[in-house]
């Protein structure tokens, strides 16, 4: 084998999961089509569930230095509170999917990530021992690399995707928007950032000193995917819909997407996978689909690793489609709806005055942001305990390790059993699965820890976190060993003997 993973694409969720799986010792090549960052600024934001990932792995402050946190979010233009007793990192961070490739790019390059640019896959072969790619290069003879395993992070248009055969279904485009980083030195001070007319919306965001990201959306009407975008189309659609260009100049970058949903059938066939945008594309409301993608990485990552490493049966691979496919539906289902909701008319406008009425209600208020935020995520995992599938919270600990907080001891990207209340049976029990998981004594300082959709609840007396940040097994009192035994076995492969 020339690697243990090939990924394709060199985007957020790619780098994301090289890093990954360096953390738990894999050998990694990404290959991506592009001699370099393009340096397009592309998706402008993280939201918490992200910066609590990013935060597990001791990055975050890296991405915190280069944004700008925003108190504010919106559901399809309509105003979000944001809740900080959810979270450590409640509010989104405004910052361009550039820097954050660029940090990511840095962040592997320091595990040892192999980058190979200037290399797109144009064929996959894949066997019972390992999967062939072959890649289209500047040489006159195409590369090959064997590799165990192949993850396709190469977007909407994923070769991946349609060389493994991998149907994406869903529904088809009804509008056009079009997106551009451009001067606009005629925007009125006092300009908030949407606005609807009766010929569409238009936005303008200023993420730096002098430059404004633009976006104008046209519907019933759907651009040819080969019609060229140019910064004069751009400037053409923000007259028809606002009336004016707003002095519109020097462009940076232009683009174009539309409302298309669809999502793999399947994320997982053989011995390649999908994960990003490759896996499901859709109306980019809300800004979820790099959030999604990072996430995607992070429940794979660990998984994917444990495999190749001989610590787990191959079969645990199928948890990530059951785990993050219905994710990426509720995303879908959620930005239909604010599509729908941008729509110019009467009809809609109506829609949009209703529907900002119940957002005045607390529970809808907090629905509608945990729909953006991913932070009440509860993937299928036995248990009865209320944490069990759910992200563990960020709870203040004494711990003898010296961790501050829950999140410091996954900085490793390993497993954590973490014992509260100093039980010996759960130190025995751990000994079987002493190579491959952190047990940690601590003691919290909280008697109720926060959980998005259930409130406070009372501090479990141990748990065992996945590397992901989520929780396989927990315990309110005297800890079930059986039961521990049987999460340890699930998740992280048979006791080691004797």
């Amino acid at each position: 084998m020339d690697t243990d993973v090939v990924i394709a694409g060199a985007g957020p969720t790619g780098l994301m999961l090289a890093c990954e799986l360096r953390l738990a010792g894999v050998d990694v090549t990404v290959v991506e089509p592009l001699a370099e960052r393009s340096g397009e600024s592309r998706a402008g934001g993280m939201h918490s569930r992200t910066l609590e990932v990013l935060d597990q792995r001791g990055v975050l402050d890296r991405f915190l230095a280069e944004g700008e946190l925003q108190p504010v979010g919106h559901f399809s233009g309509l105003y979000l509170d944001f809740d900080e007793s959810e979270s450590r990192h409640p509010y989104p961070l405004m910052i361009l999917q550039s820097a954050i490739e660029r940090l990511l790019e840095e962040w592997a390059a320091e595990l040892g990530v192999r980058v190979r640019r200037s290399s797109g896959v144009s064929g996959v072969r894949q066997d019972e021992a390992g999967v062939t790619v072959e890649l289209s290069t500047a040489e006159e003879t195409p590369a090959t690399l064997r590799a165990r395993y192949l993850v396709g992070c190469d977007g909407g248009r994923s070769t991946v995707r349609k060389l493994t055969g991998i149907d994406f279904p869903g529904t088809e485009a009804t509008m056009t928007a079009l997106v551009g980083d451009v001067e606009l030195p005629d925007l009125p001070e006092d300009y908030v950032w949407v606005r609807r007319t009766p010929n569409g919306d238009y936005s303008a965001i200023a993420f730096e000193a002098g430059w404004h990201r633009v976006i104008t959306s046209e519907f019933d009407q759907v651009a040819d995917r080969d019609e060229p975008v140019t910064f004069e189309r751009l400037r053409e659609s923000m007259v028809r819909v606002a009336g004016t260009d707003f002095g519109m100049r020097n462009p940076r970058w232009v683009s174009r997407f539309n409302d298309a949903a669809r999502q793999a059938a399947q994320y997982r066939k053989g011995r390649v996978l999908l994960a990003g945008d490759a896996a499901h594309i859709h109306f980019p409301a809300g800004g979820q689909g790099l959030n999604m993608g990072v996430q995607d990485a992070v429940n794979l990552g660990w998984k994917l690793a444990s495999v190749v490493r001989g610590r787990a049966p191959e079969s645990l691979l199928d948890s990530y489609h059951a785990e993050r496919h219905p994710v990426a539906e509720r995303v879908l289902n959620n930005t239909r709806a604010q599509s729908a909701l941008v729509r110019p008319g009467p009809q809609t406008d109506a829609l949009r005055e209703v529907f900002s009425s119940l957002m005045v209600f607390d529970d809808v208020n907090q629905y509608l942001r945990h729909l953006l935020t991913a932070l009440d995520i509860r993937y299928p995992v036995d248990g009865d305990h209320q944490l069990v599938g759910r992200r563990v919270p960020d709870a203040d600990l004494t711990s003898y390790d010296g961790a501050d907080c829950v999140y410091e001891l996954l900085h490793a990207g390993r497993p954590v059993l973490l014992d509260l209340h100093g039980s010996a049976d759960i130190a025995a029990v751990a000994k079987g699965w002493g190579d491959r998981i952190d047990l940690v004594e601590a003691r919290s300082e909280d008697d109720h820890w926060p959980v998005p959709a259930l409130g406070e609840i009372p501090a479990p007396t141990a748990l065992l976190i996945r590397p992901d940040g989520h929780v396989a097994w927990a315990s309110a009192g005297t800890p079930d060993t059986s039961a521990l035994r049987t999460a340890l076995a699930t998740w992280f492969g048979p006791a080691l003997q004797g």
